[in-house]
């Protein structure tokens, strides 16, 4: 397979693993729907950004950014989201990071 089909399907089981507690708390559509597409981005993203570093942290790094314009969006209405959020983010950023450097070649 090529490494774009690698990487959104790497992209779609991150964003899969982050909406499942999503769907269980019952939360909106809307913000299920943007998490699991900002991870699909986030499998290309991490996948092709080239960075000198190690693949957990490059992961780590560019998930961490990318989410930045959402907690500060969410931030607005549900401060006590901002924590999980960031930290699930760390988490799946350098997952996704070590996996599209072992499979995304």
């Amino acid at each position: 397979m090529s490494k774009l089909v690698i990487s959104l399907l790497i992209g779609v089981v991150a964003g899969t693993i982050d909406i499942v507690p999503m769907i269980v708390k019952k939360l909106d559509k809307f913000a299920n729907s943007s998490a699991f597409v900002y991870w699909v981005t986030m499998g290309l993203f991490i996948s092709y950004i080239n960075l000198p570093i190690a693949p957990w942290l490059k992961g780590f790094v560019v998930a961490e950014l990318g989410i930045t314009p959402i907690l500060i969006i969410v931030s607005k209405d549900d401060k006590k989201s901002i924590i999980p959020i960031t930290v699930m983010s760390a988490i799946l950023g350098a997952l996704v990071g070590i996996a599209t450097a072992k499979f995304a070649v």
